[in-house]
């Protein structure tokens, strides 16, 4: 599932920055070597992020 796409990233490569330690959406962006640009998708990637650390 596309997450932002204004930088056409997909879930998995959120879930896979938060598992690299990525705490907010921008650090997992900045992981990514992105930034968000609308700002539409920090809300889902929050909630991504948020899943991966409670299954941590």
């Amino acid at each position: 599932m596309v997450v932002c796409v204004c930088n056409a990233i997909r879930e998995r490569e959120v879930r896979t920055a938060a598992r690299e330690g990525a705490i907010s959406a921008c650090q997992a962006y900045r992981a990514l070597g992105l930034q968000p640009k609308c700002g539409q998708c920090v809300p889902f990637a929050r909630a991504i992020i948020a899943e991966e650390r409670a299954a941590a």
